[in-house]
């Protein structure tokens, strides 16, 4: 009875297996591949990796991004274990510059309705710090960087019959096609509208993956599951956006300034110091160019000898011209969505202006002000003689008692001005009324 029952549950426990519903991981991107964008893939390949799914879906709405990124990211795909589709969605989707070579490198590429793919030509990224690169040499740089990504991309189009032609095309003269073109270019396997229609039209297929070995996918009725970025990937993915990365970059340093002025307001200096810092960690991870970076602490300086040295606003004026073409020229990409928006341009410039002009100049002012406390602030204020003054004697000025000095005798009861403060001797000078 006992083994009768053994064999039964054995029996349930593989005809649950080999019925349980296949699992399919999906991912997310949307925006600028960049360094978090390849930390999510990477980490997203190793759970479909580790829980045996069948498919990691990487849906995708990208404008672009960093090479480097690109490149990893590409690598990540090529030596996983598991199949990666592709799949620029949703409509109104585009997959632009770097998101090419991805949706080259999967083993399946889809597309939903209304989306493009397209835009390839690599850019440079970062100025030069010690001058412009001559024509020459930059064509010759551009020439090799052209060519290497060529060369990639061929590679992966190859491998999986797709169209290698267009794909350089894309690359050499920025070419941009539709998903019905794409389909019908052979550039995509599949127009699909939704994740469930490309789970059906996947399954049953053979996949050969870039080690040779070959993968038959079960994807029908398989149980979708999406893993999202973590709250410090969705945090730090928020910082490397240009925008955010201005603004903190300007907190920073206003915030140092503030407490330079101010010593001891402590808050400041730590709030400016923090945003200093997540603006160098965001800069660091985009193509930066070292002239705009240069302009905008030129413009910082123009700022402070405005403060020092009155120039009837034409330090100010350079300061804002500085600025501006600073954060304009800061991100080198043509990338819109990489580069810093007029709005926060503009916003950032006139704050800051109106900071130096007002908030500082304040401070400044206070600073040169006549003191209005103490023994210098008692200059021109009067008072009662306590003891005779004959020469020296003591008054009594706001109830605090000061020793004194006059060139004439001053009777105790009568009233002297502070004419003058004595600091050798700490004695006031005052003279009778």
């Amino acid at each position: 009875m006992k083994r009768l029952l053994y064999v039964l549950l054995c029996s349930f426990a593989i005809a649950t297996v080999m019925h349980a519903e296949p699992i399919v991981h999906r991912i997310i991107i949307n925006g600028v591949i960049n360094p978090i964008a390849t930390e999510y893939i990477q980490k997203s390949i190793s759970q479909a990796e580790d829980s045996g799914a069948e498919l990691l879906i990487i849906q995708m709405d990208t404008p672009g991004g960093l090479m480097e990124s690109m490149h990893q990211i590409m690598k990540d795909i090529m030596n996983a274990s598991v199949p990666v589709a592709v799949y620029v969605a949703p409509t109104g989707s585009r997959a632009g510059s770097a998101g090419v070579f991805i949706t080259y490198s999967a083993h399946i590429a889809a597309m939903a309705p209304s989306t493009n793919i397209g835009s390839a030509h690599p850019v440079f990224g970062g100025g030069i710090p010690g001058g412009e690169m001559d024509s020459s040499m930059s064509d010759v740089l551009m020439e090799k960087v052209t060519n290497d990504a060529v060369a990639k991309i061929r590679t992966a189009a190859e491998r999986f019959g797709r169209n290698a032609d267009w794909a350089e095309k894309a690359i050499r003269e920025s070419a941009n096609i539709t998903e019905h073109q794409a389909l019908e270019m052979h550039v995509v396997d599949y127009v699909v509208p939704s994740t469930d229609s490309l789970l059906s039209v996947v399954d049953g297929k053979t996949i050969r993956m870039y080690d040779d070995s070959e993968r038959t996918l079960k994807t029908r009725n398989a149980q979708v599951i999406t893993y999202e970025m973590t709250w410090r990937q969705k945090l730090f993915d928020t910082i490397v956006n240009p925008n955010v990365a201005a603004i903190l970059m300007m907190l920073g340093v206003l915030g140092l300034i503030m407490e330079l002025y101010n010593p001891g307001g402590i808050v400041p200096g730590v709030v400016g110091g923090i945003c200093l810092i997540l603006a160098f960690y965001s800069m660091h991870t985009l193509p930066l160019n070292y002239a705009g970076l240069f302009l905008i602490i030129f413009s910082i300086i123009l700022f402070l000898l405005e403060i020092k040295v009155p120039s009837y606003g034409l330090l100010t004026i350079g300061g804002i011209v500085s600025l501006t073409l600073g954060f304009v020229m800061l991100i080198d990409s043509p990338i819109p969505e990489m580069q810093v928006s007029w709005q926060v341009i503009t916003s950032i410039v006139v704050l800051t202006a109106l900071f130096f002009i007002f908030a500082v100049g304040f401070a400044v002012k206070a600073q040169r002000s006549k003191p209005t406390t103490g023994s210098e602030g008692l200059t021109g204020e009067s008072g009662v003689v306590f003891k005779a003054l004959n020469p020296e004697g003591t008054v009594q000025i706001h109830g605090e008692f000061w020793r004194a000095v006059s060139d004439e005798p001053v009777k105790k009861g009568e009233t002297v001005r502070v004419v003058a403060y004595d600091g050798e001797h700490l004695k006031l000078k005052v003279k009778k009324i």
